[in-house]
């Protein structure tokens, strides 16, 4: 399944979504396109660029921060001069600066949203540009004369509303000139609604390219977008950079979020009535053309967590590589001498949300066509292949160059294995949950290999194996993995 077909959408006519061409099926009496499965990839999709999806309509939190900081730097000019020592004010200063900035961004006010304004924020800057001098005064005992303090307070605030309101209309500008390709989750009247306000009001930054779920039997004239079906295949109709937005209109599943999550998409939720009233602790809402629009942020921990297995990704197949050289260079001689030239077999595997990568391995044996090297399901038995071809995969010292895979990103020490396209779409039509297995990156090793199921063993329990350890990641559980696979290699249980 790809989103290729929705790239041709216009949704800048005034009153409707224009329609996108796909290579699918159409609902009999009506033009409703349906997206059907293309492969793994989004052909002609352009990559994302690094840091893309902060620079949209919905980011710019480092402008806003960097008024907040003008603000409270240039409160005192406008209040007047401060009647203490040189250095004993610009600590104040910086007290200032932090705390107003802590504030803030515990408030939510660096948080991207689709409307509102500098009027809307300016309570709570102005309670927070309050606690911030106070604070200041305490901690260097600085006696401010109370006009002072006020002036003091007043000038921040309205500094800080002046900014954030310049960086407000620059983002709306921006938004209405260059919209982001949006999914709208859900095919109901109430989704039609939603695509076909969005469609009409660019200033809110998206345009409707398709809607997810079930297909419709009539969409109305001015929604008329290619529906794409809720299944196992979504996730690779929404490669990472090709969607930037992504609302629900209708209740968020935690599958669907995480899918959207994981490929940077900004995801927000339209509910179809007006929320009921929340605590002062409740995320910020914004007010798209009179529904109620709230941003559904991943947890924190995830983002820091996937960090921690990128960083340990680098660190040990970095320092494996060079532990490994020397045995790097004596499996390649023996292959050399034992099956001659090309030592080193590439593949094509499927990784992470579908993208195929070339895998590296060294040969242990070499396939009589291009085809038997990617519909032959096992050779361990072969007779063809050598002692040192069987020496090398009993040992498992055949995947070593696997480790240039994990440094180059392809891969993770960690994960699902990953298997070749043939595999890949065979799996995926009689294993419910295999394309799943594609929501994390594949691994050298992973929970299904360490728990016997290597070889010619069961695909259903691989899929549930693996889909289980995607489940339960943790770091820690990654390093057990690694510990247990090390000690199978010891005991000779390659494949």
């Amino acid at each position: 399944m790809t989103i290729e077909g929705t790239a041709t959408v216009r949704t800048g006519q005034a009153g409707q979504a224009g329609a996108a061409a796909s290579a699918g099926t159409a609902t009999a009496g009506t033009r409703t396109a349906v997206v059907q499965p293309r492969g793994p990839l989004a052909a002609g999709q352009p990559p994302r660029r690094r840091g893309a999806g902060r620079r949209g309509p919905a980011g710019g939190a480092r402008w806003l921060l960097a008024g907040d900081a003008l603000a409270a730097a240039a409160a005192p000019v406008v209040a007047g001069p401060a009647r203490q020592p040189a250095a004993l004010a610009l600590l104040s200063l910086a007290l200032v600066g932090a705390v107003f900035a802590a504030l803030n961004r515990a408030r939510g006010l660096y948080r991207p949203t689709l409307s509102g304004g500098a009027l809307d924020e300016l309570p709570p800057l102005l309670g927070h540009s309050a606690v911030a001098w106070c604070a200041a005064a305490a901690l260097f005992a600085e006696r401010h004369e109370p006009t002072r303090t006020l002036a003091l307070v007043s000038a921040q605030t309205l500094l800080a509303v002046a900014a954030r309101g310049t960086v407000h209309a620059t983002r709306r500008r921006a938004a209405r000139r260059c919209p982001r390709p949006t999914l709208i989750v859900g095919t109901g009247p109430h989704a039609q609604r939603v695509a076909a306000m969005l469609a009409q009001h660019l200033e809110f930054g998206m345009r409707p390219v398709a809607l997810v779920g079930p297909v419709p039997g009539r969409l109305p004239e001015r929604t008329r977008l290619p529906v794409l079906p809720l299944g196992d295949d979504l996730g690779r109709a929404v490669p990472p950079g090709g969607v930037r937005h992504v609302v629900f209109a209708r209740q968020p599943q935690r599958r669907l979020l995480r899918l959207f999550w994981e490929r940077g998409c900004a995801v927000w939720w339209i509910e179809p009535a007006p929320a009921a009233a929340r605590g002062p602790g409740a995320p910020r809402e914004s007010h798209l053309w009179g529904y109620t629009c709230r941003r559904l942020d991943p947890p924190r921990r995830q983002r820091v967590a996937r960090w921690g297995k990128r960083g340990l990704d680098v660190v040990v197949a970095g320092t494996a590589l060079v532990a490994v050289a020397p045995l790097l260079l004596l499996c390649a001689l023996a292959v050399r001498i034992a099956d001659g030239p090309g030592v080193i077999f590439r593949q094509e595997r499927i990784g992470e949300d579908g993208r195929p990568f070339v895998i590296l391995k060294f040969r242990s044996l070499r396939p009589a066509d291009e085809r038997e090297a990617a519909t032959r399901w096992n050779i361990s038995q072969d007779g063809r292949m050598s002692p040192v071809g069987r020496l090398l995969r009993r040992t498992s010292l055949d995947e070593l160059p696997q480790l240039w895979n994990v440094l180059r990103g392809d891969m993770s020490l960690v994960g699902p294995r990953p298997e070749r396209p043939h595999f890949v779409e065979r799996f995926s039509r009689v294993y419910p949950g295999y394309a799943d297995r594609h929501r994390m990156p594949v691994g050298l090793t992973g929970l299904a290999q360490v728990s016997g199921l290597r070889g010619d063993t069961s695909i259903e329990d691989r899929t549930r194996f693996d889909n289980l350890y995607i489940e339960t990641w943790s770091l820690w559980q990654d390093i057990r993995i690694m510990l247990r696979t090390a000690a199978a290699c010891l005991r000779l249980g390659g494949s």
